[in-house]
């Protein structure tokens, strides 16, 4: 686990960094501004037999520093979906939370495709879950001016599983 964590950090960090190199002089008189996107989460666990798949929605507030450099506040709920019982044959419950995350996101090739890296606290809140886990999730996506399909892998301390996502949304200008 800590080598694809490393993995994942020295990839956003190479990929960051000639996104910031590449950029041209019509970058600097790029117009800042906020935009809102609304989005449908679906995702695969992978590392634990208790969750099937996952279900959510969010709404991402991107902050626009340059023409390929945005920052990100997410939030939304998510579903982790049970498939049956444990090893010693309990039942297990359906696992809902709340992520709220902060993030940075790096435009990378024809400012359309860009690498996001995001940190941030999984709040359970159904079926008498009360753990509150630390999250991080790189992943890699495709936006322009209404449309962001994304991929992620997002990682959960204390919910004993992560998952790979799919991410479709749409956004607009505020």
């Amino acid at each position: 686990m800590k080598k694809l964590q490393f993995i994942c950090l020295a990839a956003f960090a190479f990929l960051y960094s000639n996104a910031s190199f590449a950029q041209d002089n019509a970058a600097t008189n790029y117009d800042q501004g906020f935009r809102l996107g609304i989005g449908l989460n679906g995702g695969i666990p992978t590392d634990t037999d208790d969750y099937d798949f996952s279900l959510g929605g969010d709404v991402r507030l991107q902050y626009d520093l340059s023409k390929r450099t945005s920052l990100t506040l997410t939030t939304g709920f998510t579903n982790l979906f049970v498939g049956g019982k444990d090893e010693l044959g309990n039942n297990i419950k359906d696992l809902g939370f709340i992520p709220a995350k902060a993030g940075f996101k790096a435009f990378f090739w024809e400012d359309q495709f860009y690498v996001l890296g995001e940190v941030g606290a999984g709040f359970a809140v159904t079926n008498g879950y009360n753990d509150t886990t630390f999250l991080w999730a790189p992943g890699i996506g495709y936006a322009n001016k209404y449309i962001d399909v994304s991929v992620r892998y997002e990682d959960y301390d204390k919910f004993n599983t992560n998952q790979v996502a799919l991410r479709l949304a749409y956004g607009f200008d505020l």
